[in-house]
């Protein structure tokens, strides 16, 4: 079922706002948060409107691990993470998805849980577009 409200299920100009779509995967769709205070950082929201990992079925929820597996790895390939930190949540959008958040020694917010208090970091259309080249060659 999807939500006509959700940005995750609708994508277009509601998901635009936030992210950039890199593209599908097993389980869900793959973006590139617009917001870089931590390089590299890309969200994969559910192919299904949940809100809770509990909604899934078993075999559901590892598949999604899967691909959030996978995104890792393209993650640390392309950007050389020393640390990458995952967040579920969904306070006010009800739709599953992790951020995949890679961290830098030395950087910012390095030590610390994640926040989005950071001052905010965004690119240029071609840094954009490189990130999402990048990712999507080591996705493949």
């Amino acid at each position: 079922m999807r939500d006509p409200n959700c940005a995750y299920c609708m994508q277009g100009d509601l998901v635009a706002k936030f992210a950039y779509p890199v593209g599908p995967m097993d389980t869900g769709y793959l973006y590139v948060f617009k917001e870089q205070s931590k390089r590299g950082r890309v969200v994969l929201a559910h192919n299904k409107h949940v809100g809770e990992l509990i909604e899934l079925t078993d075999e559901e929820r590892n598949a999604f691990f899967a691909d959030v597996a996978k995104v890792a790895r393209a993650v640390h390939a392309v950007f050389h993470p020393d640390k990458v930190n995952y967040g579920a949540y969904g306070d006010t959008g009800h739709h599953l998805h992790f951020h995949i958040v890679p961290k830098y020694k030395g950087g910012v917010s390095w030590g610390q849980p994640f926040s989005d208090s950071l001052p905010k970091v965004l690119l240029t259309d071609a840094e954009y577009d490189a990130m999402i080249a990048d990712l999507r060659a080591k996705l493949l």
